[in-house]
């Protein structure tokens, strides 16, 4: 890739050396650290998210083993609640299928993101079973940490932290389950959205700058588009937020910086 095609960094965001050689010892340094950065808020948040989805199976007149499996085998929470919606219509297993595909679509720009930043020997087979703790959490810390690990303990990080997610994902939707009916719907509906909104705003700790304006554009266009249409509302104001944020980076960021002549 060219440097005309790289997001400008800003140079006082550019990665502490000498603190990241340092950071861990071994990759089992790297893979706690990982989990007890989890361990905190987003193990928290995740945890909370999960509840309401738990609940909201119950709900809906799903048993406690078919939700549980979701979480377990998923770990995609807007992709479960899809799939608990349209089975509820009895919607077709195909156009279930392909209803949670689309709505998975994030993991191909999470996922290129991502991975290349690890060290070229962790890219193997073995790669594709660390897949599987790709959530959103997961990245957008991975993303905001990764410039202060050195680069051979970075997957060791990265599964320490998205595996603790993973495993607290099915307690909390077991909990959730059985506390159905304890807790005012309303409730139930937040926790399913406090983990998309934890991801908005360590989102906006990642560099670079790009990231934020995406994020402000974003904010400004999605009610926007809600009230012209609701269905394709979400895609429309994640396209043109993206789009525009990538001219402004490519047009007056990087000119700045004198990467582009």
């Amino acid at each position: 890739m060219s440097s005309a095609d790289q997001p400008y960094i800003d140079p006082s965001e550019i990665a502490l050396e000498e603190s990241a050689a340092e950071r861990f010892k071994d990759p089992r340094h790297a893979f706690w650290s990982g989990m007890r950065d989890a361990a905190g808020a987003p193990a928290m948040v995740l945890f909370a998210g999960m509840v309401g989805f738990g609940a909201m199976g119950k709900t809906n007149g799903f048993d406690v083993w078919f939700t549980t499996f979701t979480s377990f085998f998923m770990f995609a929470l807007p992709g479960q609640v899809v799939l608990l919606e349209m089975a509820i219509t009895g919607s077709s297993v195909l156009a279930i299928a392909l209803a949670v595909t689309l709505t998975s679509t994030r993991f191909i720009t999470m996922t290129v993101t991502l991975f290349p930043q690890f060290h070229q020997k962790d890219r193997n087979r073995s790669l594709y079973a660390s897949v599987h703790l790709l959530a959103m959490t997961a990245w957008a810390i991975s993303m905001r940490e990764f410039h202060a690990i050195e680069i051979k303990h970075r997957l060791s990080y990265f599964v320490g932290l998205g595996l603790l997610c993973w495993l607290i994902s099915v307690p909390g939707t077991v909990l959730g389950y059985y506390l159905a009916g304890m807790v005012p719907k309303p409730v139930t509906l937040g926790l399913v959205f406090i983990n998309p909104l934890f991801f908005l705003l360590t989102f906006t700790e990642v560099k670079p700058w790009i990231n934020r304006i995406a994020i402000f554009l974003g904010c400004i266009f999605g009610p926007i588009f809600f009230i012209v249409d609701r269905d394709t509302s979400l895609l429309t104001a994640g396209l043109v937020a993206g789009t525009m944020a990538y001219f402004i980076d490519r047009k007056f960021l990087r000119k700045k910086a004198g990467v582009i002549g």
